[in-house]
């Protein structure tokens, strides 16, 4: 047998190499092999997940597009001010007609009209309707171009208009997240949206309590069911299981459309309320485009995310505590109460987190079923991506909800505690 140990006391391995080397190697070798095998689903996650959002935020903040497209003209007005209340000098004018007359050769005046328009409306149709005169301007006779660009549009006579091109001329700006907040950037500083567009913060506000009451009635209506699952016969829970899961099995498209039916004013429920007498015909229920039949549709949706981890920390309760609760002289609402509903709530925590945060992204039911007053910021964030196509207001948008969910998620760590959500 040969020695196990090296001249200076270490400890060597069979093929005589150190064993602390020897485990060292091992070590890295296993960690290497686990990083190869979880390799794919990394690169998936980060190409297709992390980097597309991490793009759509940074869009929250970068605003290239006047200095990129105008860059001789926001040069120029670095030394005009528009406090002063006076329109800039000849040199701005000239300098923007020569970036006008670059932006309409590669296509660009459109784009940074529709960039602008977010800001001030009117701006989109201006550029569009001076990029097409643009090069009709004398820009060789020495002719104002400050009184021939004023003769092509009266806008341009405007010192809102030029203040406006400065004002989101910089390349990172906080100008989308004050308009997520019903502010907007002006020369003078941050300042508040007027009334008739402030809109989004009581949408964020509709959003939060909507999502809060889903999620207490999910609680209410699928605690006992849960209950229920748990203490049946299996067979007999089985049966219930499919029935809970069967939704899984409908679109999504499908079940909020049925909603639509079922709550009109001359849809089913109603119906069945006028013949059984408790309304009358002309008393009607109004439960469609409102909160009311989002608060319905959206819980029906997500009912079973709510019960299905209510059900699983159940199962692992034994009935014994029940039974032996009752032995003590505990009554079935004490025994209950102090026995089964803290060995619960896990399940209860759990089953809210996840109905929670599904509610506070959805869109496609308030779409369907809430009309004006049922829908929540989520509407508000895929209008911007689809039909207005101002992502970096969706962006500061959804960053705002991102940071709104994990506060949430913090406060209910601090005082529920993370740790005790279980999922059975």
């Amino acid at each position: 047998m040969s020695d196990a140990t090296a001249p200076d006391g270490s400890v060597l391995a069979a093929d005589g190499t150190p064993l602390k080397r020897s485990l060292a190697r091992s070590l890295r070798l296993q960690k290497t092999r686990a990083l190869l095998l979880v390799a794919p689903l990394l690169i998936f996650v980060l190409v297709s997940f992390i980097i597309p959002i991490g793009a759509m935020l940074f869009r929250s903040v970068e605003n290239s597009q006047v200095a990129d497209t105008l860059p001789l003209t926001v040069a120029a007005l670095q030394d005009w001010s528009p406090e002063a209340g006076t329109l800039p000098e000849e040199p701005v004018y000239a300098a923007f007609v020569t970036d006008m007359i670059a932006a309409v050769e590669a296509k660009e005046h459109t784009k940074l009209g529709t960039r602008l328009n977010y800001e001030q409306t009117g701006m989109s149709s201006l550029f569009r309707k001076s990029g097409r005169r643009i090069k009709r301007l004398d820009t060789e006779s020495g002719a104002p171009l400050k009184d021939q660009l004023i003769a092509v549009d009266k806008k341009w006579g405007d010192v809102e208009t030029w203040a406006t091109i400065k004002t989101h001329s910089v390349r990172y700006t906080n100008g989308y997240f004050l308009n997520a907040i019903d502010m907007q950037r002006t020369p003078e500083g941050a300042a508040v949206q007027p009334e008739d567009k402030r809109i989004l913060l009581k949408l964020f506000g509709r959003t939060l309590w909507m999502s809060l009451a889903i999620t207490c009635s999910c609680i209410l209506l699928g605690y006992p069911i849960a209950w229920l699952l748990a203490n049946l016969p299996a067979r007999k829970a089985n049966l219930l299981l499919i029935l809970v899961l069967l939704p899984f099995w409908t679109s999504l498209l499908v079940r909020t459309s049925a909603w639509k039916v079922l709550l009109q004013q001359q849809g089913v429920i109603n119906d069945i309320l006028v013949w059984l007498g408790m309304l009358s015909d002309d008393g009607r229920l109004i439960m469609i485009n409102n909160q009311t039949g989002t608060i319905i549709a959206m819980t029906h949706i997500l009912l079973p995310f709510m019960i299905l981890p209510m059900y699983s920390v159940m199962q692992t309760i034994a009935p014994s505590y029940l039974r032996a609760a009752k032995s003590m002289g505990a009554t079935n609402w004490t025994a209950f109460w102090r026995v089964y509903f803290p060995q619960s709530v896990p399940g209860i925590g759990a089953g809210s987190i996840l109905v929670f945060i599904l509610a506070i992204g959805y869109y496609i039911t308030p779409e369907i079923v809430g009309g004006t007053k049922g829908v929540f910021i989520s509407n508000r964030i895929a209008y911007h991506i689809s039909s207005s196509l101002n992502w970096g207001l969706a962006a500061a948008l959804g960053a705002i909800l991102l940071a709104v969910v994990l506060i949430l998620y913090w406060a209910y760590d601090k005082i529920v505690g993370i740790d005790n959500v279980k999922l059975g």
